[in-house]
């Protein structure tokens, strides 16, 4: 069974390490939960169709903080058809990972609490969705902080000397460059779970409440060094598949309700 992060998996491998720093990962996620919804939910679908909805990608939100909209469905503004409308947001995605040091969970967390805020505020009745990649490695490379700053002098060589030879299985790149390594707990992806599991959900029909309408937990083994997988066999309760498919008739259904009734 497939799933939109196996394909962000599958870019992780493509690319050669996991970048937390920038979107690319993120956007791979938001356009394969797009497609899905579109696939499997008629009333959504015929609402593209029809030009009432349109998605956007990294949408700015207010606030102090300079914090994005991963995914946004939603009407476009008045005055620039080309910029949606927070006003009318139907549905929105937030995509997070903790990964690289667990010790980022609060956060990660906090991050999360204030777009729930943010997206309340503009529209109680918008479906909101929050995802989080959790990693399962022990240690991880940090690639982005650790390693290619060291080469921005020379970027070939990082590309032809060093790129290829991550997520290979090359077990000489932990002795090559022991200060880019971060350490985790054994029990630290346990801890970010629990911390998440404890982000406010609401119940579809209770738009009032000041919640998501769910949080998709996804464990995955990245460590930048060995081939990324997702963590389908894992010690913390969580059935990646079945998720992620209740997630999208979630969706779906608090659409429908909202939306379409």
């Amino acid at each position: 069974m497939t799933t939109p992060f196996d394909l962000v998996i599958a870019d992780i491998k493509a690319r050669g390490f996991h970048n937390h720093r920038k979107e690319e990962h993120s956007d791979v996620l938001s356009l394969g939960i797009l497609k899905d919804l579109t696939d499997t939910c008629e009333p959504l679908r015929v609402d593209f169709e029809n030009h009432v909805v349109r998605h956007w990608l990294n949408v700015p939100i207010p606030g102090k903080d300079e914090r994005e909209l991963d995914l946004l469905i939603g009407g476009a503004r008045e005055d620039d058809k080309n910029l949606p409308d927070l006003e009318k947001v139907r549905v929105c995605v937030e995509n997070k990972s903790v990964v690289t040091a667990h010790r980022n969970r609060g956060t990660r967390y906090t991050d999360l609490s204030e777009v729930m805020k943010a997206v309340h505020a503009a529209k109680e009745e918008a479906v909101l969705v929050a995802t989080v990649l959790i990693g399962v490695a022990q240690k991880v490379l940090n690639v982005p902080d650790r390693m290619k700053p060291a080469y921005q002098g020379n970027l070939k060589k990082f590309q032809t000397k060093i790129l290829p030879r991550l997520s290979s299985g090359d077990d000489r790149l932990w002795k090559e460059f022991p200060i880019a390594v971060s350490n985790n707990r054994p029990n630290d992806p346990k801890n970010t779970v629990k911390k998440f599991r404890g982000l406010p959900t609401r119940k579809p029909g209770h738009t009032h409440v000041l919640g998501y309408d769910f949080v998709l937990l996804v464990p995955a083994y990245i460590d930048n060094v060995n081939p990324p997988y997702l963590a389908r066999e894992n010690g913390l309760g969580i059935d990646i598949d079945a998720d992620y498919h209740a997630m999208i008739a979630q969706i779906c259904k608090a659409y429908t309700a909202r939306w379409h009734l």
